[in-house]
């Protein structure tokens, strides 16, 4: 018999996260909990969706199929892969089955999927959209040595002229699509002159095939498609144009099509990044079991936070390591459910 719980939680952010679409100072997650331990997360984009009515409903269908079966198990998986409802519910329900097979079999949940036990993960941490003083500050005083600028806004060439003084970071950047074909030109030649070497979604997506041309002689910028990658339907129309990937599996609907799209980037030649949407450690669970096929990581979700909802995931500055206890997956701390449960 098996008992599945479906919960908002509200996870008040340290400061505003803003992108060139949208912002917010409290992010709105769901939760899904097997049993009362195994937990998965639903953690929906502060730009694009979907409502978290919508990832509710869905959830709740999928919380049917589980109930009707006899018994829990690694073809579950699958069955999940296989639903008609919005990724991010496959997300949240996949990764709760997932550590409940881990806590079940006593068994770390990359074991159970095959892959590497997660080594050498180093997180970039964002910057969001802002003032470009306040940016400048942030990136300035950033304790983190890979920082993720957020771009594609008004203020770009003041942020620029600020990067220039920057000597003791790693930048990346992000656009989120927010550039036209001229301005990504020229802002990749910039930033490729002072030594960014990855850029994500310089346009949106409909110009993907413009990208390799907006490079030009920058041979060391890698252009990630982000925005414009949900599945490997996705990657197959624009893979030909981009240099990297950058897998959110709360887009691709969970662990099992991550893996899916990060093996054929590999064997491409792509490179591949993990990142992930605003939301605790448990979210960020299932794209740290498959680490081990990335080459790039932008898991800060739970340090945006004033507090996490979950241990398990610990962070040292940008690397991020797993603990003993992440079998059964990250573990709910006991005032979760009263402190961040919706009204």
């Amino acid at each position: 018999m098996i008992h599945i719980d479906s919960v908002r939680v509200d996870l008040p952010l340290k400061k505003k996260f803003a992108t060139s679409s949208g912002e917010a100072v409290v992010k709105t997650n769901v939760l899904t909990i097997l049993n009362n331990r195994y937990p998965g997360e639903a953690a929906p984009s502060v730009s694009y969706g979907p409502t978290v009515e919508e990832i509710e409903t869905d959830i709740s269908k999928g919380m049917d199929f589980l109930k009707d079966l006899e018994d829990i198990d690694v073809d579950t998986l699958q069955g999940i892969d296989l639903l008609d409802i919005c990724p991010l519910a496959r997300t949240a329900l996949m990764g709760m089955v997932i550590n409940y097979l881990s806590g079940e079999s006593k068994r770390y949940a990359w074991e159970i999927l095959g892959l590497g036990t997660p080594l050498g993960v180093k997180s970039s941490i964002t910057v969001s959209v802002d003032k470009s003083s306040e940016m400048i500050d942030a990136i300035s005083n950033c304790e983190y040595p890979i920082v993720k600028v957020k771009m594609g806004h008004e203020e770009d060439v003041l942020i620029l002229d600020a990067l220039k003084q920057i000597e003791d970071k790693e930048i990346r950047v992000d656009a989120n699509g927010g550039w036209s074909c001229a301005k990504a030109e020229e802002m990749i030649y910039h930033l490729a002159g002072i030594g960014v070497k990855v850029i994500e979604q310089p346009t949106d997506v409909k110009f993907t095939s413009e990208w390799q041309h907006l490079k030009g002689k920058s041979e060391g910028v890698e252009l990630f498609l982000d925005e414009g990658l949900n599945d490997l339907n996705d990657y197959s129309e624009h893979s030909d144009n981009v240099d990297g990937i950058n897998i959110k599996l709360e887009k691709s609907g969970g662990i099992l099509e991550g893996i899916r799209l990060a093996e054929q980037a590999r064997e491409d030649g792509k490179k591949v990044m993990l990142g992930c949407m605003v939301g605790s450690s448990v979210g960020i669970a299932q794209a740290l079991y498959m680490s081990s096929r990335a080459d790039y990581f932008d898991l800060d979700g739970p340090l945006l936070l004033k507090k996490d909802i979950a241990r398990g995931i610990r962070y040292d500055r940008e690397s991020i390591e797993v603990d003993r206890e992440i079998i059964g997956g990250p573990k709910l701390k006991r005032d979760v459910l009263q402190k961040y449960i919706s009204t």
